[in-house]
């Protein structure tokens, strides 16, 4: 069992930086996936970044490359999520997802690979 929780997020202008945090509790923390997804009131949950157990391999949303980073540290159970440039479309709801990459089955892309998932934090751009 692996528990999330994410933080960082908040109001910020067109152009702004944000860093959000994911702290994963729980065993073998290395042998997951982590994703970041984000949902819109009213709207299905969209692929943001995902990054594979070792931190060897990442993927990116078309619409989020060469301004979102992710990155982990294995063993402080951390994962973060570098946003910069943001936008308005970018307001979001933004949720941090785990798997284990054992029981992996599927894409990162969809969120049906995803095992945990945490509560979210919003982050809203807006001038």
């Amino acid at each position: 069992q692996v528990q999330l929780v994410e933080s960082g997020g908040g109001l910020v202008q067109p152009g702004d930086s944000l860093r959000l945090s994911c702290a994963a509790s729980g065993r073998m923390f290395s042998r997951h996936a982590m994703g970041w997804f984000r949902q819109i009131l009213g709207r299905e949950r969209e692929f943001v970044t995902a990054i594979m157990g070792s931190g060897d391999s990442t993927y990116y949303a078309d619409f989020v490359k060469g301004r979102f980073t992710i990155s982990r540290n294995n063993a402080k159970n951390m994962v973060w999520l570098q946003m910069n440039n943001l936008k308005p479309e970018d307001t979001a709801l933004y949720y941090c997802a785990a798997v284990n990459e054992a029981r992996f089955s599927g894409s990162y892309y969809y969120a049906r690979s995803y095992e945990y998932w945490g509560q979210g934090t919003q982050v809203t751009v807006s001038s």
